[in-house]
């Protein structure tokens, strides 16, 4: 029986999916790419905010619409969060699935297909993990998820309500599956979780061996610390499972995602800067340069303290590169409160950034504060921040201009059109300062004539590019040759596949 998954949701979710995808197949189901082969669909949806939903909600009814012999199962965010109102009002549904206990699928897969309409939300216990057959990233690349959940209370955010408390994973379990993935030709290593900060500070969290890890006193992960804990002097638990993993031998490269910048921990900075493995790569969801509205939003930052994070990191990475997300139209957001955060962004010139209107999410604190702001205003204050972002990464993309970088290959595409141009191939690819899905990409250009400039551009390859043009998110470079990375990747793979006996 075939079964083909719709994938929703950030990186968190796609890891999600991936593991969705090794059950059915140890169930003996074959995994399809045509929707249209498949007795089962999966819907594996997004629940964070309301756009999300909605086009999870759509991704069901449009199944339903063209596939109507077909099994739908919702699995993700908005099952978990939403199943029993969803099983009333979402007829076109056949089965709900939440995303606490992935390893239950099979509670819901045997009845769904014989008939039943089943529903079942398993606890939010620990990190769902284990053997993922397919990765759903392009070649070379693929997420690591560290921890689950989040304690920062956020007063926007419904990640709590959805995924639960912080739980982390235990470092060598972390460390086994990067060694598995490395053996399996995987080069780029993305560590994803909530808040990558909060590593091993959980309740019951103990990743080490040696108990619970702790967060400078007055962070959010410090939450119920009783005042004889000393923490001053510890190093970070994220400090610590980059130092294991910065003692494997091998190629990879390794970057963070997601970093609270109310609780960055300042001790990966030496390091990162000791290992050139690990990207200086700066994931840092600021969402307000507006000390008023980082109140309202249950933040202990203020825009003095992130502006000086940004000089530190900058200092210690000059070339660093640096991601931020910003929320408008909050409850309380006056015109000042916007122009307050158009001028942070341009003082720290971060090289991307996300920009999303903010949305009302029940059960949330700020669902109910006073002074919501109109639909209208949000989205115009929006693209705004769009507007400045856009010219300050073009100035920063035009800095990459006249050098030379390894690229990570991601599609081979079609030989021009253009008659003067029938020689000339395009792949597109990622240099290590851009993140895959949310960041540009590089255009590489080769001679199609050259077998081994064919043979060199390979999805999952690293090839040698001299940039020599930039754009508005894009860079535009030239293929030079083969990196010499590739050999000893594959030596790698090699060697821990031989480690691990596989």
């Amino acid at each position: 029986m075939n079964f083909f998954i719709d994938q929703h949701g950030c990186a968190k979710n796609q890891v999600d999916g991936e593991l969705i995808i090794s059950q059915l197949v140890s169930y003996g189901y074959k995994q399809t790419f045509n929707p249209e082969e498949a007795q089962l669909i999966i819907v594996n949806s997004c629940g964070f905010i309301e756009s999300a939903k909605i086009e999870s909600i759509e991704a069901v009814q449009s199944a339903r619409q063209k596939y109507p012999n077909a099994k739908i199962l919702l699995t993700g965010c908005l099952a978990e969060r939403y199943a029993g109102d969803l099983k009333e009002s979402l007829t076109e549904a056949d089965g709900f699935f939440g995303n606490g206990d992935i390893s239950q699928l099979n509670k819901v897969i045997a009845p769904l297909m014989e008939g039943s309409r089943p529903v079942l939300t398993p606890p939010q216990k620990g990190v769902c993990c284990g053997e993922r057959h397919t990765i759903l990233s392009f070649a070379g690349a693929a997420f690591v998820k560290i921890t689950e959940g989040c304690n920062n209370r956020c007063s926007f955010c419904a990640i709590p309500i959805i995924r639960g408390e912080l739980r982390s994973r235990k470092a060598d379990e972390i460390i086994e599956e990067i060694k598995k993935l490395i053996s399996q030709g995987v080069y780029e290593l993305n560590l994803i979780g909530q808040d990558l900060a909060a590593y091993g500070t959980g309740a019951k969290d103990d990743v080490f061996g040696t108990g619970r890890t702790f967060l400078p006193r007055g962070t959010p992960g410090t939450v119920g610390l009783s005042e004889d804990v000393n923490t001053d002097g510890r190093e970070s638990g994220l400090c610590t499972l980059l130092r294991k993993i910065s003692a494997l031998e091998g190629t990879f490269r390794l970057r963070l995602l997601y970093i609270h910048p109310d609780h960055f921990n300042e001790d990966i900075l030496p390091v990162i800067k000791a290992d050139e493995r690990i990207l200086p790569y700066f994931d840092i969801p600021f969402q307000s340069g507006d000390d008023a509205t980082i109140r309202a939003m249950h933040r202990t930052g203020t825009r003095e303290k992130y502006e000086k994070l940004i000089e530190k990191i900058r200092d210690v990475f000059p070339d660093a590169a640096i991601r931020t997300t910003f929320l408008t139209g909050f409850p309380g957001e006056t015109d000042e409160s916007a122009k307050n955060t158009q001028d942070f962004l341009k003082k720290i010139a971060t090289d991307w950034s996300g920009c999303f209107p903010y949305s009302r999410e029940e059960d949330t604190p700020a669902n109910s504060f006073e002074n919501h702001v109109g639909g209208k205003i949000s989205k115009k204050r929006a693209a705004q921040l769009v507007k400045i972002q856009s010219k300050i990464t073009r100035d920063r993309l035009a800095l990459r201009c006249g050098k030379d970088y390894d690229v990570l290959v991601e599609e081979v595409l079609a030989a021009s059109d253009d008659e003067e141009s029938k020689d000339e191939g395009i792949a597109i690819g990622r240099a290590w300062f851009q993140a895959p899905e949310v960041d540009g990409s590089v255009v590489i250009r080769y001679d199609m004539s050259s077998k081994a400039e064919c043979d060199a551009v390979k999805t999952g390859r690293l090839v040698r590019v001299h940039i020599s043009a930039s754009g508005d998110v894009d860079l535009t470079g030239d293929f030079i040759g083969d990196s010499p990375l590739n050999a000893s990747i594959k030596a790698s793979a090699l060697t821990f596949a031989q480690d691990m006996n596989l």
